[in-house]
């Protein structure tokens, strides 16, 4: 599966003119405009912040960018992608900081890419088991990671916290917050209240299931 970015190019579509449907992308996700770096014809890159999830603490999800409007909307394509390895669901909300773009892909993989052209600058996979995967109800999912500073938060499907340095994707530390023994799972992305990272789990429905 493949992370799209999209922007305006000269070739929207097929040789011959016709446009080209997102269909022609199979298993991949587009990731949203405003989370994208565009390149526009005559205008200059830009790069905007996208720091939280659903872009602030009230999750409203609206972006003061104004590079695409119902004018040019027509002539988006493909800028770039970046193949994750998987055929397996991705539903992460990225989170962009300063030029580098930080997403998840199954199995609560993390992976940092310059928002400029997707390459990648550092990647963590954080060794879940694949048993684990029994207990999770929606296949090996994560929604995404938090980003505080100079740490950077995510979940993992077998229910650890984990903060790396968002610079290097080194591990600083990781705590257990659930109890193994029954089937738990996160997939959700983290939280932040002032200094503090909130993450909650999935699985309790599974006793009355």
């Amino acid at each position: 599966m493949a992370l799209v970015a999209v922007g305006k190019t000269k070739q929207a579509g097929y040789p011959d003119g016709s446009p080209r449907a997102l269909s022609v992308y199979p298993l991949r996700v587009v990731l949203k405009a405003v989370l994208s770096l565009l390149t526009l014809i005559g205008a200059p890159l830009v790069v905007a912040d996208w720091p939280l999830h659903g872009a602030d603490t009230f999750e409203q999800r609206q972006s003061p960018l104004t590079q695409i409007h119902p004018d040019n909307i027509q002539d988006l394509g493909l800028a770039w992608s970046f193949d994750t390895g998987t055929r397996r669901g991705l539903e992460a909300s990225p989170i962009v900081i300063e030029g580098t773009l930080y997403t998840t892909g199954s199995w609560s993989k993390v992976y940092a890419l310059d928002a400029v052209t997707g390459a990648q600058r550092w990647f963590f996979d954080p060794e879940v088991p694949k048993a684990w995967g029994a207990n999770a109800c929606c296949d090996v999912v994560n929604r995404g990671v938090a980003v505080l500073g100079d740490r950077l938060f995510v979940g993992t499907l077998d229910g650890r916290l984990i903060a790396l340095d968002r610079h290097t994707g080194e591990v600083i530390w990781s705590v257990l917050t659930i109890d193994q023994s029954k089937p738990y799972t996160i997939t959700g992305a983290p939280r932040l209240v002032g200094d503090q990272v909130v993450i909650g789990n999935g699985g309790a429905e599974y006793g009355v299931r």
